[in-house]
């Protein structure tokens, strides 16, 4: 082996799975550890036995808690891996709450699926238990922002503010007292969100892999959606419909909430009750609530918030409070996990809500292949859940500039606005269209080396980037 190897094991592509090996000399880290999530090709990666025996990994860096980022660690621990997973304070405090989440999803998902016997497995097994979530709580290290801290020997890393969500990092390494360098974007912010800073500049690296889910796309004004979702609530109200908003409990969850606030205040949409309706979309309310009153600027921009649209926020934790929301009568609006409708309770609101074409159903994030917000999202007319054909008759919009993730513009800015232009750009974690658009344009524009992996490839970060003609 050679004094240096990057081997791609997940978000190679693909969007999700996020997965990087950085093998030296002396050790061995391993860049994110997520969930594939998606088409169920991808899904079923999550049970192949993981490239590297756990157990010989040193490390964990994490750039955030969403759980294709995070979500694997309780299957890695359950496999083997005992070190140290460094993230930032708050990225460790939401994983405290996500792992756990997750945790209870694979063995509920297990128990139905037995109890109704439509899986192909008997017995259904989960992915991990609780027990193992709970196995990976303590190995968790919280690091600051903006300082150099040793992660295994010979290999320093640094992380820098992405302005994602709350807590989200750029990693950066330095390996063997910088002999190689490498730069992990992770999941990159647009700079235009309601609390928390856009991603500030990196140091510079030989090597840089940068995220890529819109890096074919351009995202809508902020004031074009606005109105497209002022729109569809008051419709759905002047038609007696309620509105339904699958949303990932960290960070959309808490900027919906901030949008509908303001929409009420101006007059725009009637105020009508808002369910949030995910006990883990709740809790990490609370997180940002806490990192809102700490004020520090590296993670929180503004404090003066108020998480409380209309004063009219009906908090629903328990499962007796979330079956209650169909008896409410009247137009409501309805915040409930996942943002992809991927499982959580948000498919219960979609089984009743869809076949009533006076209701919306609003998407307001990327939506991965194989999910049932991208059904929707492409025009189905029904949707698969609980075993069931359900029609889709309520209305469905998409709105793109409620997204937390970078556009083009901004993924390419951000490799410019590096202090010396990379020697290879690795480009990960998007569709391969997406990816290769990105690759094209940084090549084009910026005359950078650009390249776009497959899974498991693996590259000598002292070497060339891997060869790529079908990019140019």
């Amino acid at each position: 082996m050679t004094d240096a190897r990057l081997q791609f094991l997940g978000a190679a592509g693909t969007v999700t799975g996020s997965r990087f090996l950085v093998r030296s000399r002396s050790a061995t880290v391993l860049v994110d550890a997520g969930l594939f999530q998606g088409l169920r090709a991808a899904r079923r990666s999550n049970w192949e036995p993981f490239p590297v025996a756990p157990n010989t990994i040193d490390a964990v860096v994490l750039t955030h808690a969403h759980i294709d980022h995070s979500g694997w660690l309780p299957r890695l621990v359950r496999e083997g891996f005992s070190g140290t997973i460094y993230a930032t304070r708050e990225t460790v405090e939401l994983c405290d709450i996500l792992l756990r989440d997750s945790a209870h999803i694979h063995e509920e998902q297990a128990r139905f699926a037995n109890e109704r016997g439509f899986s192909k497995h008997n017995p259904a097994l989960p992915l991990y238990t609780a027990d193992d979530a709970e196995a990976t709580l303590p190995l968790f290290m919280p690091a600051p922002f903006n300082e150099q801290f040793t992660v295994a020997e010979g290999i320093v890393a640094t992380l820098v503010p992405a302005g994602h969500i709350l807590g989200s990092a750029s990693v950066h390494l330095d390996i063997d007292n910088g002999e190689h360098t490498l730069l992990v974007s992770g999941d990159l912010g647009r700079g235009d969100h309601p609390l928390i800073p856009g991603p500030l500049p990196a140091p510079a690296a030989r090597t840089v892999l940068i995220e890529s889910t819109y890096g074919d796309g351009l995202h809508g004004t902020s004031e074009r959606d606005d109105e497209a979702l002022a729109e569809a609530i008051s419709s759905a109200a002047r038609r007696g419909g309620s509105v339904l908003i699958p949303a990932f409990a960290v960070d959309r969850t808490e900027t919906i909430l901030l949008v509908l606030q303001r929409l009420m205040t101006d007059g725009r949409i009637p105020r009508i009750p808002v369910f949030a309706d995910s006990p883990m979309a709740l809790s990490v309310l609370d997180v940002y609530r806490a990192a809102l009153s700490r004020g520090e600027a590296a993670v929180v921009h503004s404090t003066d918030v108020d998480f409380d649209p209309g004063g009219g926020l009906r908090s629903c934790r328990t499962v007796a409070e979330s079956m209650a929301i169909s008896d409410h009568v009247g137009p409501s609006i309805v915040i409930s996990a996942s943002g992809m409708a991927s499982g959580g309770r948000v498919l219960h609101h979609l089984k009743r809500m869809l076949p009533d074409p006076r209701n919306v159903v609003i998407l307001c994030g990327f939506q991965a292949a194989g999910t049932r917000g991208r059904s929707l999202q492409d025009g189905a007319d029904h949707v698969r859940m609980f075993g069931l054909e359900v029609a889709v008759r309520a209305d469905v919009v998409q709105l793109d500039s409620m997204s937390v993730h970078a556009d083009a513009d901004d993924l390419v800015a951000w490799i410019d606005r590096l202090p010396t232009p990379p020697e290879h750009v690795h480009v990960v974690h998007g569709e391969p269209d997406a990816s290769r658009a990105l690759a094209q344009r940084l090549q084009r524009q910026l005359g950078v080396d650009a390249s776009v992996p497959a899974q498991f490839d693996e590259v000598d970060l002292g070497a060339p980037a891997l060869s790529q003609p079908d990019v140019r």
